[in-house]
């Protein structure tokens, strides 16, 4: 489990996330939505998601996150991974990441949780094993009835100011853009520091890094799936220099952007597994 105090700093990973809310309340802003967090909600993450947590200091939130990366649900006894991942699928296609269940089902992820947990803190022969084999049944499980209830619903509506819903628009479209709080704060008629002040209270962040963490992800998407170059990347994703790339990239990542490149090429080339990250407390 993982209490506020124990939340991820300001980072873009590729590891999926699964956080599920056992007691207390807060918001949670998730790529362009902001979430009301309560318990018994489960939130999806896919990765290289911008998200943030924000607990209500007089409620503070208890949950329970797992991290871990794609190919640990591939091969072995799954024939096909990518059905244990399709909750996580829709969470991306939907732009939907918060899903309120039916209590059989919460009981069953509680339970799936705590015997992760428990395989985890044993560490017994074969802990590793039994860890993915109950992840995979859990996700299957959760996968299979978010198809049923939410193919076909629309995602939830955005919270928030017209103004800032379009600027959260306008960055997701086009992040290589030179956007600057200047101009939107000119678009919505609101002065510079109040359109500051409201996208950090909703964001947790300002406009720059926003920018420069939706650059970062569609870096990375180019880093793993192309072969154009560093200087080239950073000029597409809408960095004035490679320096100011790397920095950037370095902060977000903890790594660079050649390193990043080379352990994607690398997990290509050996078909990779890595193991499930532990739980966080």
């Amino acid at each position: 489990m993982k209490h506020p105090q124990h939340e991820l700093p300001d980072h873009l990973h590729d590891r999926f996330e699964l956080v599920y809310v056992h007691q207390g309340s807060g918001t949670f802003f998730i790529d362009k939505t902001l979430y009301d967090k309560k318990p018994g909600d489960l939130f999806l993450i896919p990765g290289n998601t911008v998200h943030r947590a924000f607990p209500e200091e007089a409620d503070p939130i208890v949950s329970t996150a797992v991290f871990f990366a794609p190919a640990l649900m591939e091969g072995g006894p799954y024939d096909d991974g990518r059905s244990l991942l399709q909750g996580f699928d829709l969470a991306r296609r939907q732009s939907r990441h918060r899903f309120e269940l039916p209590e059989d089902l919460r009981q069953a992820i509680e339970s799936g949780l705590d015997t992760i947990q428990a395989e985890h803190e044993s560490r017994e022969a074969g802990y590793r094993a039994a860890i993915r084999l109950e992840l995979g049944r859990l996700l299957l499980r959760l996968g299979r009835y978010l198809n049923r209830q939410f193919a076909d619903r629309p995602a939830d509506s955005l919270h928030g100011p017209s103004w800032i819903r379009s600027a959260l628009h306008a960055i997701d479209a086009a992040p290589e853009q030179p956007h600057s709080l200047t101009a939107f704060a000119d678009a919505a008629a609101v002065s510079a520091s109040h359109f500051s002040r409201t996208f950090k209270q909703f964001t947790g962040m300002n406009v720059t890094d926003y920018v420069n963490a939706k650059r970062i992800i569609r870096a990375k998407e180019l880093l793993s799936g192309s072969d154009g170059t560093i200087a080239d990347i950073a000029d597409r994703c809408g960095f004035a220099s490679i320096p100011h790339f790397h920095r950037v990239f370095k902060a977000l990542t903890d790594t660079t952007p050649s390193s990043y490149r080379r352990g994607h090429a690398a997990a290509d080339d050996t078909n990779e597994r890595r193991e499930l990250p532990p739980p966080r407390r």
